[in-house]
Order: C-alpha cells, then structure tokens, then sequence
C-alpha cells in the first residue's frame, strides 16, 4: 500500500500521474472506475494537468502497464542475472510468479488489459518480456525448438501467476510458491527433453 498521496514536483508531471493511478488502483479503484480528475486530484496537481501528457485514462493506463514491464524486467534479472541452465530457468519463473504475487495490482494493469498496439512503448515492453524468455530457453536447451518452448513456459509460468493470485494455488509463502513452480517447470522441461519429444 502507498504510503501516503502523490505529490508533483515541478518537471515530473508525467511520472506523478503514473504514482497517482497505480496509489488508486492498489487502494481498490479498478483500471475502469476511476477518473483523470481523480489521478489529478491525488497528485496534487489541476484537473486538466494529466492530459499533457496522457489523452485518456486508457493512455495513463498503458503508461502504469509500461512501468510494471520495467519493473518485471528488473525482478527477473535480479532472480538471475545469467541464466544458463533448467535451474536457473526455474528461478526466472519463481521470480516471475513472486513479482505477480508481491506486485497483483500492477501485474493486473499489465496483463488482465487489453494491449495497446499503438503504443510503442508498451509493445516494446511486452516484446522484450517474450524475447527475454526465448533467449534463456535457446541458450539453456539449445537442441530444442527454442520458439515454441519458450511459448510454451511463458503461457505455463504466467498461468500458475494467475492461479496463485485466484487463490486456486498455495500462495501463503514464498517457500510454497516455489516449490510449486519449480515443480511445474521441471516437468515440463523434462517432458520436452525427452527422448521421444527430441526424436519429434
């Protein structure tokens, strides 16, 4: 939870407005229920400052979207900075899993809205999350049909996100998570890399 209201600071108006949205959202308002006047009123500012920067409230939220992307991105790289092996693969996806858990709002705003394809920035954020992905599997199984493995852990490590923020999967502990995950990555990878999958 936030610690107290935005506030603006002459030259970071942009930024203030993001702080301001993703305080809203983590204090219940939905990425639909709540108003660029709101997100004005939080960051200190007039009502009619956020759209110097952002045309509508979908626009801000793209923008929150962009910022959680950056932040993954670093999650993951502090998870393991050079990932090399089916292990360090597991720890990516723990750290993917934790980040959904310890950041469920932003995570939402990244994932549970539409992508904005005219966004640039946030294709780019969400193209370099994919190519992260398929670099690891390349690098860490080199014999395989890298593309589709790392299709195929994505959509598995982002689901079990999901199902530990529905409460479908034990999330009560960062052990829990992943021992969970780790167990899921490793069947899957030890599935692909068995000598009927490699035969094709």
């Amino acid at each position: 939870m936030p610690s107290g209201p935005t506030r603006y600071h002459h030259g970071d108006l942009a930024a203030a407005c993001v702080r301001a949205a993703l305080e809203l959202l983590e204090e219940g308002a939905t990425a639909s229920g709540f108003s660029m006047r709101a997100v004005a009123r939080r960051a200190g500012v007039a009502p009619a400052a956020p759209y110097r920067h952002y045309a509508d409230r979908e626009a801000l939220m793209t923008a929150v979207a962009t910022v959680g992307y950056a932040e993954l991105a670093e999650h993951l790289a502090q998870a393991n900075p050079a990932p090399a092996t089916a292990e360090d693969l597991a720890d990516v996806a723990v750290a993917y899993v934790d980040f959904a858990v310890r950041r469920s709002v932003l995570f939402s705003v990244m994932f549970g809205e539409p992508c904005d394809h005219d966004s640039p920035e946030r294709v780019a954020a969400t193209e370099a999350v994919s190519a992260y992905v398929a670099d690891i599997v390349s690098r860490c199984f080199p014999d395989s049909d890298s593309e589709a493995l790392a299709t195929a852990i994505w959509a598995l490590v982002h689901g079990l996100a999901f199902l530990h923020l529905d409460g479908k999967l034990d999330a009560s502990s960062p052990t829990a998570i992943s021992a969970t995950v780790r167990a899921a990555v490793h069947a899957v990878l030890d599935l692909a890399n068995s000598p009927a999958a490699l035969r094709g």
